[in-house]
This record gives C-alpha cells, sequence and structure tokens, in this order.
C-alpha cells in the first residue's frame, strides 16, 4: 500500500507541473498582448499628436510589437519544454 500510495503522490506532482507550465505559457500570452496593446496606443498617440513623424513611429512600434512576440514565443517554447520532461 504504501508504494501505490507514493505513486500517486509523483502523479499529482506531475500533473501539478504540467499545470504551472500552462498557466505559465498562458500568462506569457496574455502578457504579451497587453505589452502590444500598449504599444499600439501610444503610437496611435504619437500619430496623431505629430502625423509628420508616423514613417518613425511605425517603424519603431513593429520592431518593438517583434521583440515582445520573441520574449512571448521564448516563454512559451520554455514552458512547453517543461511540460514535455
Amino acid at each position: 500500500m504504501p508504494l501505490q500510495e507514493t505513486a500517486e503522490a509523483v502523479n499529482q506532482v506531475m500533473s501539478i507541473d504540467k499545470m504551472g507550465a500552462a498557466l505559465g505559457a498562458g500568462l506569457a500570452a496574455i502578457g504579451a498582448g497587453i505589452g502590444i496593446g500598449q504599444i499600439g496606443g501610444a503610437a496611435n498617440e504619437g500619430i496623431a499628436r505629430q502625423p509628420e513623424a508616423s514613417g518613425d513611429i511605425r517603424g519603431t512600434s513593429i520592431i518593438l510589437a517583434a521583440l515582445l512576440e520573441g520574449v512571448c514565443l521564448f516563454a512559451v517554447v520554455l514552458a512547453l519544454i517543461i511540460a514535455i520532461a
């Protein structure tokens, strides 16, 4: 009986580990969405205030969004590696 209880405890720990990895991936995606929303809002506000700088603002916001997506992708891949291992 003690061996069976130990096996059940290990299974619970493994499921908690996978749940934590899924939660981490979800939070990374939510954080990226919030960040890109703030970048877009600030870019629109900057273009509205200074329309002649729209090209520079647009290019900078695209670069910032790409960097943010790279961080999010790294976090999601890391969470999936944790879930698989």
